[in-house]
């Protein structure tokens, strides 16, 4: 999975499938904003539910 680019943020995911949780990293120019963690099932996270995250991070924060 490689990073997302909404509006000049940047947004990194990683994921642990042993833990099967993740974290997408927000950058914003570079700057490191914050972590947003979520949970998932099976072997890995789907992309759908990675995009559904940053859309709403967009909605709630503006972006």
């Amino acid at each position: 999975m490689g990073a997302i680019e909404r509006n000049g943020y940047i947004f990194e995911p990683e994921y642990s499938v042993i833990e099967q949780n993740g974290a997408v990293h927000v950058f914003h120019h570079g700057e490191f904003i914050e972590e947003v963690r979520f949970s998932f099932q099976g072997e890995y996270p789907e992309m759908d539910q990675i995009e559904q995250l940053v859309a709403d991070y967009c909605r709630i924060n503006g972006i």
